[in-house]
């Protein structure tokens, strides 16, 4: 078979399919390593702690092997946290590079077209605002859906105002900046104008962290996170030929504005869970589609290793904001510390063109 596919003419087509074959041997592989180091990091994260154990103990542990304190430490005290910034991870990486795959830029991720910022809205609100309405909707659906409804408001709105026969890249981040400001206005005030208490309560979740995770807020993200998948893995294959431009793909039978609007829409709840699990971690929605696309070889960020390189960011940065510094620091603060600089490689990067 390779021999015939050496002797035929080169064509633009046979080009084109040339260059898959070689790529996608390499994504698998890096695509498999990512999911090795990510599961070992993942260990090492539930090992370290008060009471450290060996990845012996906690491999046993998780096949069902362990001892009765091994699985009380395991399952019932670091597994939660563990699992949810591996889901959180994961859910934020795809979202990133869903985002910046619709927008064809770098810099559009859920931290710049709104998302989080609906959702830091939502959640201070209900914090900070005591009695009425706010109590209410906390003790029956809980702050973790009601940030999700804010995120997803938000990502919608953003969508309908950059819509114009269409969505524009450009359009969309613009106003994404826009209603982020906003949002961010609306915070600060309602900061600035609640109980001392109350605010030290939203800070404590505004900042992004993974501390006293449950197993309530693992189910939601990890059923968000899987039935999301499976809608985007179904998109997706409408989706390469976009890359190609609007033109080529009408000219393929794709109805890239449908594709486009429902890919978008499972980014914004991608983003909104991860919101909702764990609070506004910044930049790993930036970062890790950009790293796995260098990684991978790959012109546009590839979904998985992206999801994949997002959880071993958001899992590395747990484990050193909470073992390998002075103080524990929650998460948000590590993802920024590396963010922030890649952020700005990105924009001196783009200059340079």
């Amino acid at each position: 078979m390779n021999a015939t596919a050496v002797k035929q003419p080169v064509t633009p087509g046979a080009r084109v399919g040339r260059v898959s074959f070689v790529w996608r041997p390499w994504l698998l592989g890096v695509t498999l390593l990512l999911a090795g180091a990510t599961f070992l990091v993942f260990c090492l994260s539930i090992s370290i702690g008060d009471f450290p154990l060996g990845l012996s103990r906690v491999m046993a542990t998780i096949l069902g092997r362990g001892e009765q304190v091994d699985e009380f430490v395991v399952m019932d005290l670091r597994m939660p946290r563990a699992l949810a910034g591996l889901l959180v991870g994961f859910a934020l990486g795809v979202s990133g590079a869903l985002t910046q795959s619709i927008a064809r830029n770098p810099l559009a991720s859920p931290d710049i077209l709104g998302i989080t910022g609906g959702a830091m809205a939502v959640a201070v609100f209900l914090v900070t605002v005591s009695g009425g309405a706010a109590t209410a909707v906390v003790d029956a659906v809980g702050l973790s859906v009601a940030a999700l409804a804010g995120g997803l408001g938000t990502g919608l709105l953003v969508y309908f105002l950059a819509w114009r026969r269409g969505v524009d890249g450009f359009r969309l981040i613009l106003i994404g900046i826009s209603v982020t400001a906003v949002m961010e206005a609306i915070t600060t005030w309602l900061l600035a104008t609640a109980d001392i208490r109350d605010v030290a309560r939203a800070q404590a979740w505004l900042v992004g962290s993974l501390d006293n995770r449950s197993w309530d807020e693992v189910r939601v993200v990890f059923w968000c996170t899987l039935v999301l998948m499976v809608i985007v893995t179904g998109a997706a294959f409408q989706f390469k030929p976009m890359h190609l431009g609007d033109d080529v793909a009408a000219g393929l039978g794709v109805r890239f504005s449908r594709v486009r609007a429902v890919l978008l829409l499972c980014a914004v709840l991608l983003a909104a869970a991860s919101v909702s699990a764990a609070g506004p971690v910044p930049f790993v929605a930036l970062v890790a589609p950009q790293v796995a696309m260098r990684l991978a070889r790959f012109p546009t960020p590839p979904l998985m290793a992206s999801g994949l390189v997002g959880a071993l960011l958001l899992i590395g940065s747990d484990l050193v904001a909470r073992s390998a510094l002075p103080v524990s620091l929650p998460v948000g603060v590590v993802t920024a510390a590396v963010g922030g600089p890649f952020l700005v490689y990105l924009l001196v990067r783009a200059n340079l063109r």
